[in-house]
Protein backbone atom coordinates (compact mmCIF):
# COMPACT_ATOMS: atom_id res chain seq x y z
CA UNK A 1 0.00 0.00 0.00
CA UNK A 2 2.94 2.38 0.32
CA UNK A 3 2.92 3.49 -3.34
CA UNK A 4 -0.92 4.18 -3.69
CA UNK A 5 -0.41 6.39 -0.54
CA UNK A 6 2.70 8.08 -1.67
CA UNK A 7 0.52 8.78 -4.52
CA UNK A 8 -2.34 9.96 -2.99
CA UNK A 9 -0.46 12.06 -0.46
CA UNK A 10 1.86 13.72 -3.22
CA UNK A 11 -1.19 14.37 -5.49
CA UNK A 12 -3.09 15.99 -2.29
CA UNK A 13 -0.22 18.02 -1.67
CA UNK A 14 0.23 19.14 -4.93
CA UNK A 15 -3.56 20.12 -5.34
CA UNK A 16 -2.76 21.94 -2.11
CA UNK A 17 -0.01 24.15 -3.89
CA UNK A 18 -2.13 24.52 -6.80
CA UNK A 19 -5.04 26.01 -4.65
CA UNK A 20 -3.67 28.07 -2.52
CA UNK A 21 -1.04 29.77 -5.45
CA UNK A 22 -2.83 31.09 -8.44
CA UNK A 23 -0.91 29.91 -11.97
CA UNK A 24 -2.16 32.79 -13.36
CA UNK A 25 0.05 35.05 -11.49
CA UNK A 26 3.92 34.83 -12.96
CA UNK A 27 6.72 33.42 -10.82
CA UNK A 28 5.27 30.81 -9.25
CA UNK A 29 5.51 28.19 -11.65
CA UNK A 30 7.79 27.42 -14.67
CA UNK A 31 6.25 28.49 -18.16
CA UNK A 32 5.84 25.89 -20.59
CA UNK A 33 9.06 25.54 -23.10
CA UNK A 34 6.73 24.88 -26.13
CA UNK A 35 4.98 27.91 -25.66
CA UNK A 36 7.79 30.01 -24.77
CA UNK A 37 9.78 29.02 -27.90
CA UNK A 38 6.56 28.41 -30.36
CA UNK A 39 3.84 30.69 -28.96
CA UNK A 40 2.03 27.62 -29.51
CA UNK A 41 0.08 25.99 -26.45
CA UNK A 42 0.83 22.46 -26.14
CA UNK A 43 -2.19 19.69 -24.95
CA UNK A 44 -1.19 20.91 -21.65
CA UNK A 45 -0.80 24.71 -21.66
CA UNK A 46 -3.48 25.86 -18.85
CA UNK A 47 -3.67 22.64 -17.21
CA UNK A 48 -2.63 24.00 -13.84
CA UNK A 49 -4.85 27.06 -14.12
CA UNK A 50 -7.18 24.51 -15.10
CA UNK A 51 -6.53 22.69 -11.70
CA UNK A 52 -6.64 25.64 -10.42
CA UNK A 53 -10.44 26.86 -10.82
CA UNK A 54 -11.59 23.20 -10.79
CA UNK A 55 -10.50 22.83 -6.62
CA UNK A 56 -11.90 26.55 -6.54
CA UNK A 57 -15.26 24.91 -7.69
CA UNK A 58 -15.39 26.58 -11.34
CA UNK A 59 -16.12 24.03 -13.98
CA UNK A 60 -16.40 25.77 -17.05
CA UNK A 61 -13.22 28.08 -16.02
CA UNK A 62 -10.82 24.81 -15.94
CA UNK A 63 -12.70 23.51 -19.48
CA UNK A 64 -11.76 27.29 -20.81
CA UNK A 65 -8.06 26.92 -20.13
CA UNK A 66 -7.94 23.16 -20.74
CA UNK A 67 -10.44 20.52 -21.66
CA UNK A 68 -8.33 17.90 -21.96
CA UNK A 69 -6.88 18.03 -18.36
CA UNK A 70 -10.22 19.05 -16.96
CA UNK A 71 -12.55 16.26 -19.08
CA UNK A 72 -9.79 13.85 -19.31
CA UNK A 73 -6.48 13.57 -17.74
CA UNK A 74 -7.54 14.78 -14.05
CA UNK A 75 -10.54 12.11 -14.52
CA UNK A 76 -8.54 9.08 -15.91
CA UNK A 77 -5.80 9.81 -13.37
CA UNK A 78 -8.39 9.71 -10.11
CA UNK A 79 -10.07 6.25 -11.43
CA UNK A 80 -6.49 4.83 -11.86
CA UNK A 81 -5.51 6.04 -8.17
CA UNK A 82 -9.20 4.30 -7.23
CA UNK A 83 -8.05 1.55 -9.01
CA UNK A 84 -4.69 1.08 -8.06
CA UNK A 85 -5.36 1.56 -4.49
CA UNK A 86 -8.38 -1.36 -3.90
CA UNK A 87 -5.65 -4.01 -6.08
CA UNK A 88 -2.80 -3.19 -3.68
CA UNK A 89 -5.66 -3.56 -0.48
CA UNK A 90 -7.05 -6.64 -1.92
CA UNK A 91 -2.70 -7.95 -2.24
CA UNK A 92 -2.97 -7.90 -6.03
CA UNK A 93 -0.42 -6.42 -8.25
CA UNK A 94 -1.77 -3.96 -10.82
CA UNK A 95 -0.48 -2.93 -14.49
CA UNK A 96 -2.05 -0.95 -16.98
CA UNK A 97 -1.76 -2.54 -20.34
CA UNK A 98 -2.87 0.00 -23.34
CA UNK A 99 -3.66 -1.80 -26.54
CA UNK A 100 -1.82 -0.40 -29.54
CA UNK A 101 -5.00 0.40 -31.52
CA UNK A 102 -6.02 2.47 -28.24
CA UNK A 103 -2.70 4.34 -27.88
CA UNK A 104 -3.05 5.26 -31.02
CA UNK A 105 -6.20 7.00 -31.03
CA UNK A 106 -5.37 8.45 -28.09
CA UNK A 107 -1.89 9.89 -29.55
CA UNK A 108 -4.09 11.02 -32.39
CA UNK A 109 -7.08 12.86 -29.75
CA UNK A 110 -4.00 14.73 -28.36
CA UNK A 111 -2.93 15.99 -31.77
CA UNK A 112 -6.08 16.63 -33.18
CA UNK A 113 -6.86 18.69 -29.94
CA UNK A 114 -3.62 20.71 -29.84
CA UNK A 115 -4.00 21.56 -33.51
CA UNK A 116 -7.97 22.66 -32.91
CA UNK A 117 -6.68 24.92 -29.89
CA UNK A 118 -4.01 26.58 -31.57
CA UNK A 119 -6.49 27.90 -34.29
CA UNK A 120 -7.35 31.44 -33.71
CA UNK A 121 -11.00 31.54 -32.67
CA UNK A 122 -11.79 28.29 -31.71
CA UNK A 123 -12.28 26.88 -28.15
CA UNK A 124 -10.55 25.61 -25.36
CA UNK A 125 -6.94 27.62 -25.58
CA UNK A 126 -5.60 28.63 -22.50
CA UNK A 127 -7.86 31.29 -22.16
CA UNK A 128 -4.75 33.96 -21.80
Amino acid sequence: MRGPALAGVVGLAACAYVYAVDPSEPGHFPPCPLKTLTGLDCPFCGGLRATHDLLHGNLSGAVDFNALTTLFVLPVAMVLLVVWTVQRWRGKDFSVRIPMPLSVALVAAVLAFTVVRNVPGMPWGTAA
